[in-house]
């Protein structure tokens, strides 16, 4: 990158470019349900760890929303993508979103994004519906205090593991710990602030390409009516999927479904 950090992606298969983006504190291998049955499909697939995240550099300066978009336009740059389809997940979704606020739709054909944080999460003035600013800044105390116990404790709620009927797996857990505890804790800290208090309301409606907006309406870290709801409503002619009792990390969860949902879309 321009600032000297070095940002760690997978590329595989070939075919159409297929550029996702993942949540917090995860990194690209939240991804391989989807990049693993989409490149089965004849689709080149993409996924980056965002700066401090993963594998990629931990940066003091530079953990903000428009960093980020811009580090995936130097990636989309270095690998010359073309007609590519973006999908964002959660914190990624805002990164798909300023991604083509900042840098428009030239490389872009279709954008997906999956229980993404769009357009604004905190609450305010303008969205008295939204998470408290106390809840967010729990979050950051539980992320500096005790990280490996905080992460497992947030899975719970993040794969829906405590709502009727769910079925817990302790694998999915530990991943999830393991891949939050590969980042720089200074950026993941500043992540939340990122995905959690930027507004994107006006890079929602520069958003000029097919766009299908996913969410569960069980999602706990990022509620349907403040986000999913609305940029549906933002994103000109969006389509808009929701899932009775489909959680935050359902691309996990329940990876089926919207596996086979994404191809459907990107094959439309």
């Amino acid at each position: 990158m321009k600032d000297g950090a070095a940002i760690y992606f997978k590329d595989w298969g070939k075919g159409q470019p297929i550029v996702f983006s993942h949540g917090w504190p995860l990194n690209a291998d939240a991804w391989d349900p989807q990049m693993l049955f989409l490149g089965q499909h004849g689709y080149r697939v993409i996924a980056h760890d965002r700066r401090s995240h993963g594998r990629s550099s931990q940066t003091w300066d530079g953990n903000t929303m428009d960093t980020y978009a811009d580090d995936l336009a130097e990636l989309f740059e270095a690998l010359d993508l073309k007609d590519a389809i973006m999908v964002g997940h959660s914190t990624g979704g805002g990164e798909v979103a300023r991604f083509i606020g900042r840098h428009g739709t030239k490389r872009v054909a279709k954008a997906v994004l999956i229980g993404a944080v769009p357009p604004i999460m905190v609450k305010s003035a303008e969205g008295p519906n939204g998470i408290p600013i106390e809840v967010l800044d729990g979050i950051r105390q539980g992320t500096v205090q005790d990280r490996p116990q905080y992460f497992k404790d947030f899975s719970t709620a993040f794969y829906g593991y405590n709502l009727p009927g769910a079925k817990i797996s302790e694998g999915v857990r530990d991943n999830f710990v393991l891949q939050g505890l590969q980042g720089g804790i200074k950026g993941l800290c500043d992540c939340i602030a990122a995905s959690s208090e930027t507004d994107f309301t006006e890079d929602l409606k520069k958003i000029d390409v097919p766009t299908l907006v996913m969410h569960g309406d069980a999602d706990q870290i990022v509620p349907f009516p403040i986000s999913g709801q609305l940029t549906a409503k933002l994103v000109k002619n969006a389509t808009l999927k929701v899932y009775p009792g489909f959680p935050h990390g359902m691309c996990t969860t329940e990876a089926d479904t919207i596996n086979k949902d994404l191809l459907a879309f990107i094959q439309t």
